[in-house]
């Protein structure tokens, strides 16, 4: 049986169910499974267009690496970024409160076409495609495009498990 996520945009009140791909990102499955609950403030990207994301404390004490990578999400892709202390701007890690950590974990849906996962600062940021959205991505991707034009303040993204009724 599949192991399932809820994904919450709490103030919104909006949730969808992701599958885990457990063949194709095994590593990253177990480590994101073992880790949940997990939430933080929402934000929505700059560059990457149509994406909602998270900064978590790192949660895994040695490094997942790179597993069914991508630099093109699609609708629905449910990616973790691992990103290390430096390689982050001290005013945005600030800003998002992860400043005194030595790296932090971004946990990102997709919920539109055309995003390009590549920075400006540093070039591509390939991320880890480790479940897709099976439920309800339409009303989430509403939600996400309300987080683009109305703000992100007061909104959290959390992540946990999910078990059918």
């Amino acid at each position: 049986m599949s192991r399932l996520l809820r994904i919450t945009l709490a103030k919104r009140g909006v949730s969808c169910i992701a599958e885990l791909l457990e063949k194709e990102a095994p590593r990253t499955c177990e480590a994101v499974w073992n880790a949940l609950p997990q939430g933080g403030d929402a934000q929505h990207a700059k560059y990457a267009r149509n994406e909602v994301y998270t900064m978590v404390p790192r949660f895994s004490e040695s490094s997942i690496g790179q597993e069914n990578p991508t630099v093109t999400p699609i609708p629905g892709d449910v990616v973790l970024f691992d990103f290390p202390g430096g390689m982050l701007d001290e005013e945005f890690k600030s800003d998002k409160g992860v400043s005194g950590l030595p790296g932090v974990i971004d946990l990102a849906i997709f919920y539109g076409r055309n995003n390009l996962l590549l920075n400006g600062d540093v070039g591509w940021v390939p991320g880890n495609v480790y479940a897709t959205i099976v439920e309800g991505l339409d009303q989430m991707a509403q939600a996400c495009h309300d987080v683009w034009r109305s703000g992100s303040v007061g909104e959290r993204l959390v992540y946990e498990r999910h078990t059918e009724a």
